[in-house]
């Protein structure tokens, strides 16, 4: 069975070939409204299957706005805003927001406190679940044979299985947020007015277990086919990897200080069934840019995503507006490529250039935690500043120091709005303190999260490679990778980790750092077979680089409340509770009959 590609938002001339109807001229809706999805499609077949198809484009329009703007969504703002690797820096003013982002970095948060992870409790998983459920009821209730369906009854079963699929994978992130949830089961649950409790947390764990067991039958593998947006055999058995993979982060009951369950043995046979081809055929990429630039829907590595397309279901991965100088649009040669200079990575140096992995710098350390950018050896092709060469081609996921574009000439310079002049050639420094050296600062120079300027931090651009102006038609084309296949080795490493066996670990791992190093001479500096979990943090932290999972990662290692960072304390004894977010207050008032996590 062939089913339409997502990019483009449900084209209808793809839905007529690929049934076997007459051909029509295409119709591309960019967006799929609720007067669409809820009005008659028509009278004919072509035109009532065109109206299936947007009803089931419903969930996966809710995952692409509260997941696939990675790193700034609800879903993944909190999984990395409140970590060592990505931060909002206050720039004299731009972007504190009474302290909205750095109450993620400092852990500064309680019920009553606004931040990313109220809108993944209220926005992205409860109403998304109660949506998904609207579909199911709305898709179960339609004549797949009455409307000319070619095979209708898989057809039913396998959109069926996408709706559930997405509950399931609703219900993961809010577990990993908050743990246990109010759980809507059924249709008559899920479309229902009546408010539920919680269940706990082993509940919830035990539903998303079952919901995929339940619908992979019903999946697809992905076989030689591009990936097109929804969930396959390979997709669902994955997010079941990630669930037993974290079970003892996400079966602590009551007690934020209890070790939890292990299913690392239910992990390691999925990863290993998906690692045989059991669920597909998925490998690691050659080249990561295969991953992560045009035409990715092709690469073997790709195994969940959300589907981008120019002018039709437009997905900035990365956000690069967050994250990039006012004026980095004259770098990349692309004037569409505005900015608003905020997010960066978090420093490796103090404000007199001594390294916080190595010394103790103005603020503290050495640290064990953070300097992402540092982290990355300086042969590892990654490591570059990033520049578009034309014809979908790239290099580097960085923007560091001087950016001047060595193919037009662009430079980013300063406007004179803020700490440097007007026309000066500015730096992107792996620092954030005060330095600008043409400004008088009064009493002294200082260093932390409150003191950014705006050349302060080393920016990432990831996802979303962006064109120039010449091809920026392409824009927007290459898709988000949620779940690849990296992970299911990285998975099988710490699983390898935790039983003792650590030289499988590193050769695991050092087969992925392998691809970074290929023309540059070799890995200078493989893990070792005796590695401690500090590196394996590390190595977390450099694959998967703002992908909104840096939390999760060290929740599960321990690492969370108990280590420091740079501008960031370590929580402390008695914390464990900040493993989890709180539920937040206005859903409690709204809904009695949710329970407070303890410590809140």
């Amino acid at each position: 069975m062939k089913k339409i590609n997502l990019r483009k938002a449900l084209p209808a001339a793809a839905a007529l070939m690929l049934f076997g109807q007459c051909s029509i001229e295409p119709i591309y809706y960019t967006e799929v409204t609720e007067e669409v999805y809820n009005s008659s499609a028509g009278t004919s077949d072509e035109a009532a299957q065109i109206g299936v198809w947007q009803i089931l484009a419903v969930p996966f329009d809710h995952l692409k706005d509260y997941h696939g703007r990675i790193p700034m969504t609800s879903l993944t703002a909190s999984n990395t805003l409140t970590t060592d690797e990505i931060l909002m820096p206050n720039r004299n003013g731009d972007w504190y927001d009474d302290g909205f982002y750095l109450n993620h970095w400092y852990h500064k948060w309680n019920s009553t406190t606004d931040g990313y992870w109220v809108y993944a409790h209220d926005d992205a998983v409860m109403q998304g679940v109660v949506k998904c459920w609207d579909t199911y009821k709305r898709l179960e209730a339609i004549d797949f044979a009455a409307i000319g369906f070619s095979d209708p009854e898989k057809t039913k079963k396998w959109m069926l299985a996408q709706v559930k699929a997405t509950i399931a994978f609703l219900y993961l992130c809010g577990l990993d947020h908050f743990g246990g949830l109010p759980l809507y089961k059924t249709v008559a649950e899920g479309t229902s007015e009546e408010a539920f409790g919680r269940a706990t947390d082993k509940e919830t764990f035990q539903f998303i277990e079952s919901t995929l067991r339940e619908v992979i039958p019903d999946l697809e593998v992905n076989g030689a086919n591009a990936f097109n947006g929804f969930f396959t055999k390979g997709a669902a058995a994955a997010v079941l990897a990630r669930l037993y993979f974290n079970a003892r982060s996400y079966t602590k009951g009551e007690d934020p200080t209890a070790p939890g369950e292990s299913y690392d043995a239910q992990c390691k046979e999925v990863c290993t069934d998906i690692k045989n081809g059991v669920y597909g055929t998925y490998s690691v990429a050659a080249d990561y840019r295969s991953v992560f630039g045009w035409s990715n829907e092709y690469c073997s590595e790709f195994i969940f995503g959300i589907s981008s397309a120019k002018s039709f279901r437009e997905v900035s991965g990365s956000r690069p507006e967050y994250g990039t100088h006012y004026n980095t649009m004259v770098y990349l040669d692309n004037k569409e490529a505005l900015s608003w200079n905020g997010i960066c990575l978090s420093p490796s140096l103090d404000m007199d250039g001594k390294n916080y992995r190595y010394v103790t710098g103005n603020l503290g350390g050495p640290f064990k935690l953070g300097c992402p950018y540092d982290k990355f050896d300086s042969t590892d092709v990654r490591k570059q500043n990033y520049v578009y060469r034309g014809g979908g081609q790239y290099e580097g996921m960085f923007l560091a120091g001087k950016l001047i574009n060595p193919l037009t000439g662009g430079v980013c310079t300063a406007d004179g709005t803020r700490e440097y002049k007007q026309g000066d050639t500015i730096p992107m420094v792996d620092i954030i303190a005060q330095i600008c050296p043409t400004k008088t600062y009064r009493p002294n120079r200082y260093e932390g999260a409150m003191f950014a300027e705006e050349n302060s931090g080393v920016r990432l651009l990831k996802f979303s490679p962006i064109p120039n102006d010449a091809d920026n038609a392409t824009r927007f084309n290459p898709d988000i990778p949620i779940i690849r296949y990296a992970e299911i080795e990285f998975m099988l490493a710490e699983i390898a980790f935790n039983d003792g066996d650590k030289g499988t670990a590193a050769k695991l791992i050092n087969d992925i750092r392998a691809r970074y190093f290929t023309t540059t001479g070799g890995d200078p500096n493989p893990v070792p077979d005796d590695f401690d979990k500090y590196r394996l943090a590390d190595e977390w932290l450099i694959e998967f680089l703002g992908e909104g999972r840096r939390r999760t990662d060290l929740v599960r290692l321990g690492l969370y409340t108990t280590e420091p960072w740079w501008d960031h304390p370590a929580d402390g004894p008695g914390q464990e509770y900040r493993n989890r977010f709180p539920i937040p207050q206005h859903a409690i008032d709204a809904n009695p009959k949710l329970t407070q996590n303890p410590g809140y």
